[in-house]
């Protein structure tokens, strides 16, 4: 069965998107484009591959964390995410949607027991790439 293998982003609200971005550029050098950024790194059992964590402010009214009402919400990186949300299922874990399959990955949200929405996400690090790499910074 697939469990968490590391981060895959940090998402936090704030009042002001573009003045945080500006901040974290100026102060601590993150290289930030509309979405937040990035930070590649080499996967340990294979650093021929990459992987990436992504680090991205939204706004303060977003309501992409709900129904948590904390201003924060963890990604995870997961392999094999279907038996993983089965396994989930059967230990009674609050489930928030169906996964979501997209070109970088498949996506699915759950609450912990402190009511903190979790995503989780099955990395299609190949293709995130691609992305990444075509973003204008």
């Amino acid at each position: 069965m697939g469990r968490v293998t590391g981060i895959g982003g940090v998402f936090f609200k704030t009042k002001d998107k573009q003045r945080i971005k500006d901040w974290y550029q100026s102060h601590l050098g993150l290289n930030t484009d509309q979405y937040g950024t990035n930070f590649e790194w080499r996967q340990g059992s294979d650093a021929s591959k990459k992987g990436f964590t992504q680090w991205s402010p939204f706004a303060e009214s977003s309501e992409y964390f709900a129904p948590s009402e904390k201003d924060f919400m963890i990604n995870y990186r997961v392999k094999n995410i279907e038996n993983l949300v089965a396994q989930l299922a059967r230990e009674k874990v609050t489930i928030l949607d169906e996964i979501e399959v997209c070109e970088y990955g498949k996506f699915v949200h759950i609450l912990d027991v402190d009511g903190n929405k979790i995503e989780l996400w099955e990395p299609n690090d190949i293709e995130y790439d691609k992305i990444v790499e075509g973003r204008t910074l």
